[in-house]
């Protein structure tokens, strides 16, 4: 049966998450987005929704890229 590379789960209905050429297998989501989702790098919440990247650096929103200097991001209009 195969087993939950975070929890160590051994479950019959994990999943496989294929990912820069990789092979990831959970039993939850909850593990898949703890192994799988870029940390903000201002107030270190998981990115579960679209976030922001500039040079390299993961954020969750503009409010939070600005407070490491990233001025050039900005938040989606309405």
């Amino acid at each position: 049966m195969p087993v939950c590379e975070v929890c160590d789960n051994d479950y019959p209905h994990t999943f496989e998450v294929r990912a820069a050429g990789q092979v990831h297998v959970f039993d939850c989501l909850e593990c898949a987005a703890h192994k799988m989702a870029p940390v903000c790098e201002n107030c270190g919440c998981r990115i579960l929704g679209h976030g922001m990247e500039s040079q390299g650096h993961y954020y969750c929103c503009a409010h939070c890229a600005r407070a490491q200097g990233r001025t050039e991001l900005a938040d989606s209009a309405p």
